[in-house]
């Protein structure tokens, strides 16, 4: 009897195998190209490959794909055809489907893994249709695991699979028909073709919304009185009333209490606080924390990912914020006394008892992500080893007691007018001696009572203004799109992460650029249905309902299709408009500062050969131009050189930090770079 088994990628091929094989693992080589892997166990030969994720696109008959000999409208009811977009491996697939007799799919265990392996299973059963065909199921690439995983093999989860292939079908037609329709209208095209996707523009929406209402705040000043006193020692107290949006009320107390010199405490309130440690980590929570860490989050997914193949981490893309109760936690933390978390783990073993924290979530496909082997900082990257760190401190904390703290307040009399000082300190750490992230900052104050005095060192009246709602993190825009049900636990960094590549958003916090707002507005005004999450919202529940067995794949394509005939009769109808409206934001964001010749604008162009420069609009009258960098975003600043008074551009090459530049190479001050001001995120 002869075994296939099927993995997502090369390297978690190569570690299941070794698993298996438990002695000699020989590594074949198919074509010089791709790795396989075989061995004998128990008289039965074993062969082991890896896909590159899906080996199967889904994609238009050819005849569809000249944009502009085929209305966009035209392809919503065309079947998509599948193409093997990696042709030898799916000819190894066949050459080894045929010498086999069981072949075993042992890819994630979600929609895409299932998809990606019934993909596989198809190309091998067109060589071998009497494969007897299993399931491989697991939520970590440990030895414990994989070998429980191929001693109880299941089915193929085919409905699983379909709702892969539903949302697959769905984001083409609604992805290829929107883009070529908004592309076609405002001319452009080629690498510069606007992008609109199912998920992709209610996210660039929810952005944009948020934008427009830091845009329209008006600030408003406000002033505050804050005292500085002392008994035993100094600290800070504030009027009762916080902020004062009249001066005349702030200047009529200020002159009240100003001149004075003493205190007196006429309340003081101490009481004890429970703090409960965080639940275990899902998906959502676990790039929430990563971003805060200064990573991106597709740049946090990937790391996971890469942590969870080399058997560190468990499979990172989950719902669940509960621990199976079949989770040998202590065996767990038997792990980690032997790395640089040794105190930490041997005092949780020390309890009698461990009681993890219980999310909100429950799911049974995967548990939470957790730590499922030790690792060595020496051994990872800086990043693999803040990612590894930040998920081992996150168990930890969910299996340590609650931490304790003192929150006071102390009422204190100015001549008569109320000021409040607020104290808050650690009593017992608790959980967060383990997880020091994020931990509010103590501030103490003396031991006081009522009837004592203070002396009043100084009164100030400050003057404010409001400031205006901050951006998204990338991980708040992950926790909205998950409130707002766009995308999944899989997709949602991926569609940030696209949304940045098509340059619809720009900065650490997301900000739309004005391309991305004309789109959206574009949308919005004539076809609001494409911009709200409502609909694709619905679509994610009938693809749930798919993978549940309640819902056809058909249907729900169907029902995706009628949605899109119903928005694009809305577009068509408006296409000049939108397609000049999309031109005027493009020229607009081109812009990059005034001509110093003839006072033009001076604009970010490409050439017919695809390289960028700056040209003046005034050309061919005048043929003012500056080279620019290819690589990176490049954006207007508003300002101009100190030095030559041309333009100034701000550079964004990847992560890297921001730099701002002269447009002009002749400038005397050239070499001058510098760092853009920070951009915080809020």
């Amino acid at each position: 009897m002869s075994k296939l088994v099927i993995c997502e990628k090369n390297d978690a091929a190569e570690r299941i195998a070794k698993i298996l094989a438990e002695g000699k693992l020989e590594k074949i080589w198919y074509k010089d190209k791709i790795p396989f892997f075989k061995f004998e166990k128990n008289k039965e030969e074993w062969t082991v490959i890896g896909l590159r994720g899906h080996i199967v696109a889904l994609d238009y008959p050819q005849e569809y794909n000249l944009w502009y000999r085929v209305q966009p409208k035209d392809l919503i009811d065309v079947a998509p055809i599948k193409i093997i977009s990696e042709k030898q491996i799916a000819d190894m697939i066949k050459k080894l489907a045929a010498e086999s007799t069981e072949v075993i799919i042992a890819t994630d265990y979600d929609r895409e893994g299932e998809l990606i392996g019934v993909e596989g299973l198809d190309i091998a059963k067109t060589k071998n249709e009497d494969l007897n065909v299993k399931r491989a199921k697991f939520s970590s690439l440990t030895k414990e695991e994989i070998s429980e995983a191929f001693q109880k093999l299941s089915d193929v989860d085919y409905d699983l699979s379909k709702s892969a292939e539903c949302r697959q079908v769905v984001d083409l037609v609604w992805g290829a028909v929107l883009t070529r329709f908004l592309s076609l209208s405002s001319n452009r095209l080629g690498k510069d073709f606007l992008s609109v996707g199912r998920v992709q523009t209610p996210t660039l929406a929810v952005i944009v919304d948020k934008e427009k209402r830091i845009m329209a705040f008006k600030p408003e000043p406000f002033w505050e009185i804050v005292a500085t006193v002392e008994k035993k020692e100094k600290f800070s107290c504030r009027h009762i009333k916080d902020r004062f949006f009249k001066k005349e009320e702030a200047d009529s107390i200020y002159s009240k209490v100003k001149a004075s010199n003493v205190g007196e405490i006429v309340e003081v309130e101490r009481k004890e606080k429970k703090e409960s440690p965080p639940s275990p980590f899902n998906t959502t929570a676990f790039l929430q924390a990563a971003t805060k860490l200064g990573l991106s989050v597709a740049n946090a997914m990937r790391i996971a990912e890469e942590l969870y193949t080399n058997g560190y981490i468990s499979y990172p893309r989950t719902d669940n914020t509960v621990y199976p109760p079949t989770l040998n936690l202590k065996e767990i933390l038997k792990k980690l006394s032997k790395t640089v978390f040794a105190d930490a783990a041997n005092e949780l073993l020390a309890k009698k008892e461990l009681k993890p924290t219980r999310g909100k979530k429950a799911a049974t496909d995967h548990p939470p992500i957790y730590p499922v082997e030790p690792a060595d900082k020496n051994t990872l990257g800086s990043d693999q080893w803040r990612v590894y760190e930040l998920v081992v401190r996150r168990f930890l904390a969910t299996l340590a007691p609650e931490a304790v703290s003192e929150i006071s307040k102390i009422n204190i009399s100015i001549n008569s007018e109320l000021f409040i000082a607020r104290g808050y300190r650690i009593l017992s750490a608790g959980w967060k001696k383990y997880y020091p992230y994020n931990v509010a900052k103590e501030t103490f104050l003396p031991e006081l009572k009522k009837g004592d005095s203070v002396k009043v060192i100084s009164v100030e009246m400050l003057e404010k203004i409001t400031q205006p709602p901050g951006r998204f993190t990338q991980g708040g825009l992950i926790q909205e799109m998950e409130r707002l049900g766009l995308g999944t636990k899989s997709t949602r960094h991926e569609i940030i992460q696209k949304l940045y590549y098509r340059n619809y958003i720009t900065g650490i916090s997301p900000m739309p650029t004005l391309v991305g707002i004309a789109v959206t507005d574009a949308l919005e005004k004539y076809a609001d249905v494409i911009t709200k999450p409502d609909m694709t919202s619905t679509l994610e529940k009938d693809m749930d309902g798919i993978a549940e067995g309640q819902k056809k794949l058909e249907d729900v394509v169907k029902e995706s299709q009628e949605m899109l005939h119903e928005a694009m009769g809305v577009l068509i109808k408006n296409k000049k408009e939108i397609g000049e409206s999309i031109q005027q934001a493009l020229r607009k964001d081109s812009i990059v500062g005034k001509c110093g010749r003839c006072k033009g604008d001076l604009l970010i162009i490409k050439s017919h050969r695809g390289k960028r420069f700056v040209g003046c609009s005034g050309y061919p009258n005048c043929n003012m131009s500056f080279p620019l960098p290819q690589r990176g975003t490049v954006s207007a600043t508003g300002q101009v050189c100190d030095v030559c008074q041309s333009p100034k551009i701000k550079l964004q090459v990847g992560r890297r930090k921001p730099m701002e530049m002269c447009i002009n190479m002749k400038c005397p001050g050239k070499g001058k770079t510098e760092q853009a001001p920070d951009e915080k995120t809020e």
